[in-house]
């Protein structure tokens, strides 16, 4: 076992090391939570990672983004990360899609091929055809809800959707999931009721969104550890399940 996964090997042993280099994951998002999966998966030895993010990093993403930095400003989210992971894990096989995931191009995308999906985009039209097309492929997915206006990680939970409550985001995907017949969820969530941030602020930097090309209709605030506690959160359950018996008889 190389140095680089030996303090990771101590814990899972080298059988479990091998099978973490074997996996493929698919990650969609590579914002606030999707770059620290990325980052976990990464350090965990897993083996190939695909990439899919359309946009580009910006000066607004460094207070939270792992992947923002001075110097990454304005490359593509994918090209950071990919170079990133090389980096970390030069024997880590990288695909990168620069794509925005939308139910009319998921026909791009093998979801039979992946281990595990991560779901970290903001749409929910993504979030269901990425679900759709997981589930119907037999593979596991694990979906991002809503960690913008936020303060607390300690009141993020792994759980199904339907089991979820207060997240805003939550309320829609149950909605959804239930017209379409999905019978279960894992998703990452929070119990934290969202704050409000201050209209002006808020006012502005939207303003400040739209006019750079983009169609959001709000701008939640953001934190340092609010995503990246959901993003590790994340990792830290695909890892285990990857490692499950079941998974390892897929």
């Amino acid at each position: 076992m190389e140095a680089r996964f030996s303090r990771t090997a101590l814990l899972l042993g080298e059988a479990a090391m091998a099978r973490l280099h074997g996996c493929h994951v698919a990650v969609f998002g590579l914002g606030g939570v999707g770059g620290y999966v990325v980052e976990a998966l990464a350090r965990s030895g897993v083996g190939t990672l695909t990439l899919v993010d359309h946009d580009l990093l910006s000066e607004s993403n460094l207070n939270r983004q792992i992947l923002a930095l001075d110097s990454t400003v304005g490359l593509p989210k994918t090209a950071a990360a990919a170079e990133r992971i090389r980096q970390i894990n030069p024997d880590c096989r990288v695909i990168e899609r620069r794509s925005f995931f939308l139910p009319e191009n998921e026909a791009e995308f093998d979801f039979s091929s992946y281990d595990y999906v991560v779901d970290a985009i903001d749409t929910v039209a993504g979030k269901l055809a990425l679900v759709r097309c997981a589930q119907a492929a037999g593979t596991p997915i694990i979906c991002a809800l809503g960690t913008g206006n936020k303060l607390d990680p300690a009141q993020l939970r792994v759980g199904d959707i339907y089991e979820t409550s207060v997240c805003p985001l939550a309320r829609v995907m149950r909605r959804e999931c239930r017209k379409r017949g999905v019978r279960r969820l894992k998703v990452v969530y929070s119990l934290e009721e969202p704050l409000r941030p201050d209209p002006e602020m808020e006012a502005a930097a939207l303003a400040e969104s739209q006019a750079s090309g983009s169609t959001r209709r709000d701008i939640p605030g953001s934190t340092a550890f609010v995503p990246a506690a959901a993003g590790l959160l994340i990792a830290s359950t695909v890892v285990r399940e990857l490692l499950a018996p079941k998974a390892q008889a897929k």
